[in-house]
């Protein structure tokens, strides 16, 4: 008996680390097929894919799924940290979440089956989101003017499989720089990052968040006199020549409270759902997502930028037919 009690102990302390780690929680359905009511009959629990600790994802995430949970009915969910983009899309795909943020261009690039994946991946949006600012940074001191003088410095290219690691790659190689080689790539999430800046053991690294992004603020509020950001504008024709979806954008300087706008390369959000998820949950999730974003914007003003005006505009990815429908009760123009 005091065996058999101890295993189920452990089973139920399995159990929890898997619900607090953000493990398998989705218990949504797969779509029927049939009219789209945005009406959920039965509890559904979705798990959100996020980003590290510090950046906007996460804290838009853990807002949305607060938000979720108070007004979706029967549809509840609990926001995850991860390593973003590539990685949410990859647990999406595996069924260990729901919903993922992601970069438009690891998004394209899905759908696709390039870069980062070896096939098409069958994901749908649930709607655009707020714009990721490609954020350099360099310490002042490693005497870095610009991508191409990376070459032999310690460089944070981001979390594996995420976002960030995808378009710091593309911008050292769109500089003539082998990432694999002609730098000490060290891929880390952002919060060892930004102690590795402040600490000078990291000489610059690359960022891809919204703004303002938390770990950034911190960066620049102990340690601004030591770090700059680098304008990589320069890059973007290389840039445009693998998805033209990236953009001109400028980090504004108040911000960061700094002295001058930067200028930079900018690349939409989406949220993404597998392709076959029941489309009366997915109308819930989006229609939460417009409905309590006054909500979202108090976690974080990057939710500022969610608008109906831009929410069908996820190209090449396809807007899953229970948020289309989601979209046209909220007069979001076509």
């Amino acid at each position: 008996m005091r065996r058999m009690a101890m295993a189920a102990g452990l089973a139920l302390a399995l159990t929890g680390a898997l619900t607090a780690c953000g493990g398998r929680q989705d218990a949504a359905s797969t779509d029927a097929g049939g009219e789209v009511t945005c009406t959920v009959a039965n509890e559904a629990r979705v798990g959100i894919a996020t980003g590290n600790a510090i950046g906007v994802y996460f804290a838009l995430g853990n807002a949305y799924a607060e938000q979720i949970s108070a007004v979706g009915g029967n549809v509840k969910a609990t926001a995850s940290e991860t390593g973003a983009s590539v990685q949410n899309i990859q647990q999406l795909v595996g069924g260990s979440y729901a919903v993922a943020f992601s970069l438009a261009d690891t998004a394209a690039d899905a759908i696709n089956g390039t870069g980062s994946f070896d096939s098409k991946q069958p994901i749908a949006a649930l709607a655009r989101i707020h714009t990721n600012y490609t954020q350099v940074i360099v310490r002042k001191a490693a005497g870095i003017k610009d991508v191409a003088g990376m070459k032999g410095k310690r460089i944070s290219t981001g979390s594996p499989k995420s976002g960030t690691e995808v378009i710091a790659n593309r911008l050292l190689t769109a500089a003539g720089l082998d990432p694999a080689k002609d730098i000490s790539a060290q891929k880390l999430d952002l919060t060892k990052t930004v102690d590795g800046m402040k600490d000078g053991s990291i000489d610059a690294f690359f960022w891809s968040g919204g703004l303002p992004t938390p770990g950034v603020t911190d960066l620049f509020t102990t340690s601004g006199g030591q770090v700059e950001f680098l304008d990589i504008t320069p890059l973007l024709p290389e840039l445009q020549k693998i998805n033209p979806v990236y953009e001109t954008g400028t980090i504004p300087a108040a911000t960061y409270k700094l002295s001058a706008d930067t200028p930079t390369i900018v690349v939409p959000n989406v949220l993404l759902v597998k392709d076959d998820l029941d489309a009366n949950v997915a109308c819930v999730l989006t229609k939460t997502l417009f409905d309590r974003k006054p909500q979202l914007e108090q976690a974080n003003a990057a939710a500022k930028e969610i608008s109906l005006d831009q929410a069908r505009k996820t190209d090449p990815v396809p807007l899953h037919r229970g948020s289309a429908k989601a979209l046209d009760d909220l007069g979001a123009p076509k």
